[in-house]
Parts: C-alpha cells; sequence; structure tokens
C-alpha cells in the first residue's frame, strides 16, 4: 500500500476491511498480481489519475472467483480469471465488475496469466489499433526487453512485421533478436537512432512506439516515413532513480517534444498516445483482443516472457520495485505467493 510518496521501501503492508460485492460485482482471491513500471511511477508521487492517499498499486492480476453477485451471469465460484485494475492489485482480495475480468487458459499458472494482461494489451492497442500496424511495415519497439516490448515483438513478428528493438544490456537484445525474432535490437544507451537509419535507409520506419519520452521521442520522430506513426505510451525517463527527483522529471518533460498539428501534415505523419487502463470504454475490444491473446499463449504462438516471481508481501513488492528501477527485467515480474515448480 502507498501511504506516502518515496522510494520503494515507503510501501507499508495492511489489513483493511474489503467490502462487499454488490449485485452486479464478484470477489477474486488474488493468487498473483503482475508488477510495471507505472507501479513506480504511483509509487514516486509521478503517477495522473489515481485515487487519495492511501491506496494500494497494481494493475493486473490473477486468481479464483470466490464471491458472485446475484446479478452476475457466466460466472461461477472457483472460475479462474485475471482481471485489469485502475489501482488495488497488490491485494489478496479484490471486488470487480465482470467486464474486468477473463478466463485465462487452464494450461497456464495464475503467476503465467499475471504476467499477460498490461503487456500483452498494451502491446495489441499500440500495434493494431492505435498503430494500425500490417505486414509488412518496419516497427521500432523502445524497450524491447521489457514486460510491453517483449509482447510487442512477438505480435508484430506473428502479423509479419519488420521489427527492430531496442534494450539496455546484451542480454536482452540478444533475446529480442534470436528468442523473439526481432531482426535487429540495437544499444538504447547508445547511438541507436543512426543505428536504426543505417538498417532502414532513407525509408525510415512506420511505426515506433515509444514509452521512454525525452530525447528518444524526437528520435523516433526523425525516423518515421511518410505516413508513419509515433505511438507514445510513456514516460520512463522521468523516473531514473529509486525515488522522485523533480529535477529529473521536469528535464524528461521539457525533453520530450511537442507537435503543432501543422508540423505533421508535410511529412505525412502520425502521433498517437495510449493508455490502457483509460479505454474501459472500448472493452468491446480489449476482451476480444486478450481472448485472441491467451489463445495464442495456450497454442504455444505467443509467451509471457516471466523474469522474476517475488514474494507476495511488503519485502517481495519492496525488492520488485528495486529491481525494476534498476531495469534489470527481462520481460515480466510478478508478486505471489509461491514460485510455481
Amino acid at each position: 500500500m502507498i501511504e506516502r510518496h518515496g522510494p520503494p521501501d515507503s510501501l507499508v503492508e495492511r489489513d483493511v476491511s474489503l467490502r462487499v460485492p454488490g449485485p452486479d460485482e464478484v470477489q477474486l482471491r488474488v493468487q498473483a498480481a503482475g508488477v510495471n513500471f507505472a507501479d513506480l511511477l504511483m509509487r514516486a508521487g509521478l503517477y495522473g489519475t489515481v485515487p487519495s492517499l492511501p491506496y494500494s498499486p497494481g494493475f493486473e492480476v490473477a486468481g479464483e472467483v470466490v464471491r458472485v453477485g446475484s446479478r452476475v451471469d457466466g460466472w461461477r465460484v472457483r472460475d479462474r480469471a485475471v482481471a485489469l485494475l485502475r489501482y488495488g492489485g497488490y491485494s489478496h482480495d479484490v471486488v470487480v465488475s465482470p467486464r474486468q475480468i477473463v478466463r485465462y487458459p487452464d494450461s497456464l499458472t495464475p503467476v503465467q496469466a499475471a504476467a499477460v494482461p498490461v503487456g500483452f494489451l498494451t502491446a495489441w492497442v499500440c500495434l493494431f489499433e492505435a498503430g494500425r500496424a500490417r505486414a509488412p511495415e518496419t516497427v521500432l519497439i523502445l524497450g524491447a526487453g521489457g514486460g510491453v516490448g517483449t509482447a510487442a515483438v512477438q505480435l508484430a513478428v506473428r502479423r509479419g512485421l519488420r521489427v527492430i528493438g531496442t534494450a539496455g544490456d546484451m542480454r536482452k537484445r540478444t533475446f529480442v533478436t534470436q528468442e523473439l525474432g526481432a531482426e535487429a535490437c540495437f544499444d538504447s544507451r547508445g547511438e541507436w537512432e543512426a543505428d536504426v537509419r543505417q538498417l532502414v535507409g532513407a525509408r525510415g520506419i512506420d511505426l515506433a512506439l515509444d514509452p521512454v519520452g525525452g530525447h528518444a521521442t524526437a528520435a523516433c520522430r526523425r525516423l518515421l516515413a511518410p505516413l508513419g506513426r509515433l505511438i507514445f505510451y510513456g514516460l520512463s525517463d522521468a523516473m531514473p532513480r529509486q525515488k522522485r527527483h523533480w529535477l529529473h522529471a521536469a528535464r524528461a518533460w521539457l525533453r520530450t517534444p511537442r507537435f503543432h498539428p501543422l508540423s505533421l501534415v508535410e511529412p505525412n505523419i502520425g502521433i498517437f498516445g495510449v493508455h490502457l487502463l483509460h479505454l474501459q470504454a472500448k472493452q468491446h475490444i480489449l476482451t476480444p483482443a486478450l481472448d485472441k491473446i491467451f489463445r495464442g499463449v495456450a497454442g504455444g504462438e505467443l509467451q509471457p516472457v516471466l523474469d522474476r516471481v517475488f514474494p507476495f508481501d511488503r519485502a517481495g513488492a519492496v525488492e520488485a520495485h528495486r529491481y525494476l528501477h534498476a531495469r534489470r527485467n527481462l520481460g515480466k515480474v510478478v508478486l505471489a505467493d509461491r514460485t510455481p515448480a
């Protein structure tokens, strides 16, 4: 739980009374919770649209239905489900609307299931809903070794796109190319813009997925081909340390370019912003997409890249946040009561 903004060890563990589910709600016993970079921004006080303190972070959970409201159809006690939340996932029980939950395949453990929703759905929306990507277009995926990045590479390769990534260390870059099938993956701490330009030539790229901001956004803009699209879905450049630093955040904000509509006309480019958790009005798109993703995972065509499982307690959450701050993760980090065999 977040009672005050600060470094990872400011997280606290509290017993909180759970409200009784209403007639149109279900109660889910949480068995695993995904940890996302946005959780770190929440804890540091750099995330918008959050409730008043105190509250629990956590956007995605996997678990078992334990109570069903009297007007809820299609769900029964002991059904397995994942849930997408605006906050509150670092909890052992959550009360949600049936619109927020989706069944996951029996072949997956709760830990594997919790590693899917936010990463894969964000990647799906960026690529196919906002970006309208189609073969044989070229897509540049910044942070290709992270939770969203590893999902985006897989989805793009599966759709026949030419995929180029960036990542911060050789282990991640090798995984993105040799295991996930990207054509190339360049050092995100190096001169990756020049590397991408040398690879694609004057033609440029058709789509860029940018969760970084700052100078990276300007580089993506310069690389866009005519009718290219820049999909912006994060500002990780604002959080280089474990504790909020307003000067760093301000610099990241100021380094991120502003685009006047007229500046998009002559180069024939588009800019799109994506925030998955503000897409409740598009549930008719998200739910079928997540169903397709889970079918792909069950069929072996997609894989949740799971890096580490930390204990589902305060100490585990603190260490998980520190791990993500250090950019050590290759794929997803999950909190769970136990690591699956």
